[in-house]
């Protein structure tokens, strides 16, 4: 199996981890500009062929993939933008009935899962070292995606990009594709940072808290009938 993915997947993850020490900010809002422009273009896509559909009689074969493709980028990329701000959805009623030292493991323990999970659909060949006996994972599909060239169903690349790269008429699959690892790669990366700051106490949970119902616990007495 070819290595150069996973050299470039740890390039990217010290590329972001060193921005982010410099840039925060500016991470933050490359992050949250690319699910917005997802979502956005969803939107857009579907409006788009309804109109032309019911308007028109017409509309883009390709619409469909384009957006299923679309909604896992935003889902995949999306695990782990929820897990570095907390948002995600959990079950917490035991979390907020221990004490605060077990809740601490728990939610350590949370993060490891999180980041073990990560690892094994990223690339499961390190699970050979615990003697299991597997082989697979996100990395190595792609690379088979890669290697093999083929296209997607109905995604084209435009005609003059076509005839100007001497392209294939379909985009290829693994350009695509490429959302898996990087976005796998991504989740244990938050997972690792989560697990990091619990540890340390800057965070409680993995996942999302009552904010909402804290914020009106704390500001109580400030509207008054």
């Amino acid at each position: 199996m070819a290595y150069w993915p996973h050299i470039y997947l740890i390039i990217l993850i010290i590329g972001i981890w060193l921005c982010e020490r410099k840039w925060p900010e500016m991470v933050d809002a490359i992050e949250e500009n690319i699910l917005v422009i997802i979502i956005t273009a969803i939107m857009l896509v579907s409006f788009g062929q309804v109109v032309a559909r019911y308007g028109f009689n017409s509309g883009w074969a390709a619409a469909l993939e384009f957006n299923t493709l679309a909604f896992s980028w935003l889902i995949l990329l999306g695990m782990s933008y929820g897990i570095k701000n907390g948002v995600h959805i959990g079950v917490d009623i035991i979390l907020n009935a221990v004490s605060k030292p077990v809740t601490r493991i728990m939610a350590l323990i949370g993060a490891l899962g999180s980041m073990f999970y990560g690892l094994i659909l990223l690339d499961s060949t390190w699970l050979h070292l615990l003697g299991v006996d597997v082989r697979g994972g996100a990395i190595e599909y792609w690379a088979k995606m890669f290697k093999i060239g083929i296209g997607s169903e109905e995604l084209r690349y435009p005609e003059f990009m076509q005839q100007l790269f001497g392209l294939q008429p379909r985009v290829h699959r693994w350009l695509v594709l490429v959302i898996l690892p990087i976005s796998l790669a991504l989740l244990v990366y938050r997972s690792g940072q989560a697990f990091i700051d619990i540890y340390t106490g800057k965070r409680r949970m993995l996942i999302s808290g009552h904010e909402g119902q804290e914020l009106v616990e704390e500001n109580k007495g400030i509207i008054k009938d």
